[in-house]
């Protein structure tokens, strides 16, 4: 991709998963990528990994939800690395439930990972993208938030609410030459899926179910979203913003 060798990154969630995927990507496009997770180990595994294959990464421990850790988080990474050029909001988290079985402690989590986490971060690294009038900004919603999602009632809500915020949010860092653009991942085979549908006899019959709902045949896998999000972190993409685009092998096919 055109113009990503040199920059600098930030991929959230990237100690496993998509975001790993991602960072991986990035990095093996020439820009240096700040892991950012809230798990020590699975950030150094990333890092490690970026490493052996002739990339830069750092680790920056991170807990999204806290806005003044970020603060820090960002504050520590740019002194490091220099100021960031690329902003990947990708770290999420769920578990299936009915809503009406859920509670309001379940709520606030999911609320305050999947929202207010991108929330804290665009907060944070967008002021300095807009005052140097340069930036990518992309965030990894789901196709939850565009077309809804059984027992993942809340986590749909704040996807279709980060769907949302990147547009009008667009429009507002347009001026200043920031693109901010939404890829909406589809069922995936990751540690989060899982723990998500559950293994054994039981966990197959729901991800052979999810499968015959995909027109291309398949769940996604991590590697089916880091050439995109690459895509729209690079000069190639320059022209476009407040975009949503579904990866999930046509299970949602919007116009």
């Amino acid at each position: 991709m055109r113009g990503l060798k040199g920059k600098i990154a930030i991929v959230t969630g990237a100690g496993s998963g998509i975001g790993k995927a991602i960072a991986l990507r990035l990095a093996s496009e020439g820009a240096v990528v700040g892991v950012f997770d809230i798990n020590p180990q699975g950030a150094a595994d990333t890092v490690a990994a970026i490493d052996a294959a002739g990339g830069k990464g750092v680790v920056a421990v991170c807990d999204i939800t806290d806005y003044s850790a970020v603060q820090a988080a960002v504050a520590g990474f740019e002194e490091a690395a220099g100021a960031t050029d690329i902003l990947v909001n990708n770290a999420g988290w769920d578990t299936p439930m009915p809503f009406l079985k859920t509670d309001e402690a379940f709520w606030k989590k999911v609320v305050s990972i999947n929202y207010f986490g991108p929330l804290h971060m665009t907060h944070v690294v967008g002021q300095g993208m807009n005052a140097r009038k340069a930036g990518r900004i992309v965030n990894i919603a789901s196709d939850a938030g565009r077309v809804g999602s059984s027992g993942e009632v809340v986590y749909s809500g704040c996807k279709g609410a980060t769907i949302a915020f990147a547009k009008a949010f667009a429009r507002e860092v347009a001026r200043n030459n920031v693109t901010v653009n939404t890829v909406c991942p589809g069922p995936t085979d990751t540690p989060a899926m899982d723990a998500f549908v559950g293994t054994g006899e039981a966990g197959q019959k729901i991800r052979d179910a999810m499968v015959r709902g995909v027109p291309l045949g398949r769940i996604g896998v991590p590697d089916d979203y880091p050439g995109l999000v690459a895509f729209l972190a690079s000069d190639d993409a320059a022209f476009i913003t407040g975009q949503t685009i579904s990866v999930s092998g046509g299970l949602s096919m919007h116009g």
